[in-house]
């Protein structure tokens, strides 16, 4: 029985990014999936290094250790992001998820770090491959989020595993599988799991049979309910060839989505693979030949009518452009109003900042401001929440109480300060005064003391005379 993949793989740029970040890949022998991060100069081209380094295994079936293969070819991507973000100081921060699938026979070897998602359907069940590399599952793995909370809580995006421009090292979780002829996976980036819900994305990767269909769908359906991040969804089926009809194979030419696409030409060290081959494959659009023929006179007439025909319509264009113009002014305006009822969390200068606005810019202008300096210090924080503050933090709803929410979650990951050692008082006794009594008397003979100042002749304190005379 020979198995192999029947694949497809889709990216949105999503409803309110300007820059797709994700890429996405799928080939008869390797699916991979990467949502890069730090900002438009450098997330697309973190995800599009992870892809180039890892399409070169989209080879002929592997045999040995596919683990230490993905193992291997994950290091080389994040020793050029770090390369990349030193050399480059527009590139500082830049990093990437990563989900790799690599199909030998029928193994697939599986290596996941951050929080994209990886699903199983076999049988007509859905189940989860992989688990979150995020603040959220951290807290739920200690009991103190349930998953339902987790899938909706405010700092979700917080992730505390990535490739990029960190010395932490590469902590991937691994998996070996078998594969059942019929096997569905689904890798996507959290621009699906976070907007589509879990029994939504079940229900599309059983109901739609078709995987190009089915990853359009998924597509669709982030996009319905707001579609604020990068959109990708790679869909592959398990098909065994022995079952297909004669020339229905499924096709081994690679997809390419997102932000590899746009980057692929652009030279990296691990841009020698399949996928870059296969963005050779489209040829260029044939230049038009046009005929040239003498007109005779009518046709000369006729052309005339035909420019003076142009020109009304030329005219009749300016004027519903400028109606079109003044329509998207309109809608351009109403988008930057609602920009502001928006609220994220980022740093400004050495301290955490609320700012209203979102963290994008169209041109010269800054859809965000500071809106309030707080006395968090950046420095301070763990270094995960520096890089998430890098490239701003916001809330699920967008809402000025989630950002605050935001703020008060990052105080709570301050180091607890020294408790400051209190000095032991010490009693220095005025001179001439008792140390171990407060009276004002003098001694008696017998030394004992008079309340008001003269001693008994017997040694005992005398009453003090009444005021007006003796008794």
């Amino acid at each position: 029985m020979t198995l192999t993949f029947s694949y497809a793989a889709r990216s949105d740029v999503g409803l309110l990014r300007s820059v797709n970040q994700d890429s996405g890949y799928a080939g008869p022998h390797l699916l991979v999936l990467a949502d890069g991060m730090g900002g438009p100069a450098g997330g697309d081209v973190a995800s599009s290094v992870a892809i180039a380094h890892l399409a070169p295994l989209d080879g002929d079936s592997h045999g040995g250790d596919m683990l230490a293969l993905l193992r291997d070819a994950v290091a080389q991507s994040h020793a050029e992001l770090r390369e990349r973000a030193q050399d480059d100081p527009e590139l500082a921060g830049l990093g990437t998820t990563l989900i790799a699938a690599l199909r030998s026979g029928k193994r697939l070897a599986l290596a996941h770090i951050g929080d994209s998602r990886a699903y199983l359907v076999r049988d007509g069940v859905v189940s989860r491959l992989t688990v979150d590399h995020t603040y959220v599952q951290h807290l739920v793995d200690l009991g103190q989020l349930t998953e339902e909370e987790a899938e909706t809580h405010s700092h979700r995006s917080v992730i505390l595993r990535v490739l990029g421009d960190h010395d932490f090292g590469v902590d991937l979780d691994e998996s070996l599988r078998e594969l059942v002829a019929g096997d569905r996976f689904l890798l996507c980036s959290d621009g699906v799991s976070s907007y589509v819900s879990a029994e939504t994305i079940a229900q599309t990767l059983i109901d739609v049979a078709d995987p190009g269909a089915c990853a359009d769908r998924l597509v669709d359906l982030a996009l319905r309910a707001g579609g604020p991040d990068n959109i990708t969804a790679v869909v592959a089926d398990v098909v065994e060839l022995d079952d297909v009809p004669d020339g229905a194979a499924p096709s081994t030419v690679p997809q390419v989505a997102g932000a590899a696409a746009a980057h692929w030409k652009q030279r990296s060290r691990g841009s020698d693979s399949p996928a870059a081959r296969a963005a050779a494959l489209t040829p260029p659009k044939p230049e038009e030949i046009a005929a040239h023929a003498e007109r005779s006179a009518d046709e000369e007439r006729d052309e005339l009518d035909q420019r003076r025909g142009r020109r009304r319509r030329r005219w009749a264009w300016v004027a519903s452009s400028a109606a079109v113009l003044l329509l998207l002014a309109g809608a351009c305006w109403a988008g930057l109003r609602w920009t502001q009822t928006q609220y994220y969390v980022a740093s400004s200068g050495e301290y955490v900042a609320v700012y209203q606005g979102i963290p994008q810019s169209i041109g010269p202008i800054r859809l965000g401001h500071p809106l309030d300096t707080t006395d968090i210090l950046v420095a301070d924080l763990p270094d995960y929440a520096q890089e998430r503050l890098a490239t701003a933090i916001t809330p699920g709803d967008g809402s000025l109480a989630g950002a605050r929410g935001i703020v008060e979650s990052l105080r709570e990951q301050l180091p607890a300060p020294r408790p400051t050692p209190t000095p032991t008082p010490t009693s220095t006794p005025s001179p001439g005064s008792s140390a171990s009594s407060g009276s004002t008397g003098t001694a008696s003979p017998t030394g004992t003391a008079s309340p008001t100042g003269t001693a008994s002749p017997t040694g005992t304190a005398s009453p003090a005379p009444s005021p007006g005379g003796s008794s």
